[in-house]
């Protein structure tokens, strides 16, 4: 006699949970429809295998099963960094959260914060291109490393002066960490996502692209009309004022 129970039930929904966060990063990185495949095939060799119990095609499907493993590992070892990255970045993980303290030198006060959101809406008005990518939990080495050293204050003056637009550090990121200018002219990577407004550019879908594989908070000056607009947790936030800037990024910035 079939046994159901409650242990059951909750499997069931733990796995369909499981498919359903997974489809979402996948979604996210434009996979949706390679991971689709993949769960068709799925449903075929459980259902060839376990409820029909062909011998000769489940032989062939337990052997792809098999060898395709690895092949899904190389396949989509983006979308799996990311996914691990992700549940690490959790913020209401309280329990990875004792371990993680905050020095007092290195917390972000209101006054750190001001002259990035002056800097913003003054290259704003100009219509001044800029993309600032802040440093939160995930490091950022890497990005740095793609851009030359600057190792400055964060100063209004000297954002400005990076992003001027005959200035040859203009076109990439600036990366700043732990209250400081570490870099620019940094190289991001592009997101690639198919429901990003065509008005945005390629400023914008760097911005995202960092934004989700990163912790990070990028903001974007647009060039062609000035708009100030945030990108983090892969999400846009467009059309920002100076106090909405100024909020979220207090707002962001607290959580560290």
């Amino acid at each position: 006699m079939f046994d159901f129970g409650i242990k059951d039930i909750i499997d069931i929904i733990l796995v369909a949970l499981l498919l359903y966060y997974i489809y979402k990063l996948m979604k996210e990185s434009s996979s949706a429809n390679l991971f689709s495949g993949l769960l068709l095939f799925i449903v075929a060799w459980i259902l060839v295998s376990q409820v029909f119990e062909m011998r000769m095609l489940g032989g062939i499907f337990d052997k792809l099963v098999n060898v395709g493993s690895l092949a899904l590992i190389v396949l989509f070892q983006e979308e799996i960094r990311n996914f691990f990255s992700t549940i690490g970045r959790q913020r209401n993980n309280k329990l990875l959260n004792l371990f993680r303290r905050t020095k007092e030198s290195e917390k972000i006060h209101r006054s750190d914060i001001i002259p990035i959101v002056m800097a913003c809406m003054s290259m704003g008005k100009q219509k001044v291109g800029a993309l600032i990518v802040i440093e939160r939990e995930s490091n950022l080495k890497e990005i740095s490393d793609s851009g030359e050293n600057i190792d400055a204050v964060v100063s209004q003056r000297l954002i400005e002066n990076i992003f001027f637009k005959n200035s040859p550090l203009h076109d990439g990121a600036m990366v700043i960490s732990h209250k400081r200018i570490k870099a620019a002219g940094c190289i991001l990577p592009v997101a690639h996502d198919s429901d990003i407004p065509k008005a945005l550019g390629l400023r914008h879908r760097a911005g995202l692209g960092i934004s989700q594989k990163t912790d990070c908070i990028a903001i974007i000056v647009s060039e062609e009309t000035g708009g100030i607009s945030i990108a983090q947790n892969g999400q846009f936030s467009l059309r920002l004022s100076a106090e909405e800037l100024e909020s979220r990024l207090s707002e962001a910035l607290e959580e560290k």
